[in-house]
């Protein structure tokens, strides 16, 4: 992603951080958070990565076009809670954008995380996921258990029921919403991602239509790679962590539906719901999710040994 779109997009998800601290549980700590953006070199590019706070560290994982600054508020609302919450740009996202197209598979992603935490020194560590980041966290949990204290989903993940009908019916017009390549395709997205979609300038939308239009093959290469795994979490999982299931009654990218059924497959896990929420609730909703967020991580034993 180019510079120009990474400033533009930040700019709305600066926006949504403003907009989340005043509806934030206590909203002081929050404004006084210090962010600290950082980098590490793994095998085959360098990874960025936001920080806040010190404490039982906490991996934070965001979705398909996504980034780290996705997760500022809850960042620094979890600081305020006495934890170290770490959010990267996943490899091929955000600043991450030096990695082969092959590690977009979540196999590798996982692989990449791995190396990236053993990097920092942190051998054990809760975890949560966004979307395709909820489908990442959940396949890390099973490949590396003993590393993870609990998994947390924080909005709807990536395989665990089908599109929604919304979706559905956009692809059938043969409109990806999640690569608009007209303004009204963006607002779209928009519509089907918020509750209350954000007022967005018109030159920003202008601005990210085009680098959609103009990379559109790179973003039908990645839709392709991460759409194989659509269906990655509609099975028994192997997973005995304990985890929370946090999922909007609004979302329409995957119905609320999806949360028993994802409870079902993971035995140690409780549901959720939360009201008037759609598929990004850590950025419509951040106070009532870090609330929640919080209350189970504490309800559950600490776990001394998070540093090697």
């Amino acid at each position: 992603m180019s510079l120009l779109i990474r400033n533009l997009t930040c700019i709305i998800l600066l926006w949504f951080g403003l907009i989340g601290y005043s509806h934030a549980d206590n909203p002081n700590p929050a404004q006084d958070c210090e962010i600290a953006t950082r980098q590490v070199a793994l095998d085959g590019g360098v990874l960025y990565y936001n920080q806040a706070g010190q404490g039982a560290p906490v991996l934070l994982l965001h979705g398909l076009f996504a980034q780290k600054e996705q997760w500022n508020t809850l960042l620094c609302l979890m600081a305020a809670a006495g934890y170290l919450a770490i959010a990267p740009d996943l490899p091929g996202y955000g600043k991450s954008t030096d990695f082969p197209l092959a590690d977009y598979k979540l196999d590798h992603q996982i692989e990449r995380l791995r190396q990236f935490m053993e990097i920092l020194g942190i051998s054990r560590f809760d975890i949560a996921g966004s979307s395709m980041g909820g489908a990442i966290a959940a396949l890390y949990v099973e490949h590396y258990p003993l590393q993870i204290r609990t998994l947390a989903f924080i909005g709807s993940p990536l395989g665990a029921i089908a599109w929604g009908n919304a979706v559905k019916n956009a692809i059938y017009q043969g409109i990806n919403p999640f690569i608009p390549i007209t303004v009204p395709q963006f607002d779209l997205e928009m519509s089907l991602l918020f509750v209350k979609p954000p007022a967005i300038p018109d030159t920003v939308k202008a601005a990210l239509v085009q680098d959609y239009s103009e990379r559109n093959r790179h973003y039908q290469q990645v839709w392709d790679i991460v759409s194989l795994y659509d269906t990655l979490l509609d099975r028994r999982l192997r997973i005995r962590t304990p985890a929370l299931i946090l999922w909007g009654e609004a979302d329409q990218i995957f119905a609320v539906e999806g949360a028993d059924r994802l409870r079902f497959r993971i035995p140690r896990s409780r549901v959720v719901r939360l009201p008037s929420a759609g598929h990004l609730p850590q950025l419509e909703n951040p106070g009532e999710v870090a609330a929640t967020y919080i209350g189970f991580l504490k309800s559950l034993p600490p776990r001394p040994d998070w540093r090697r």
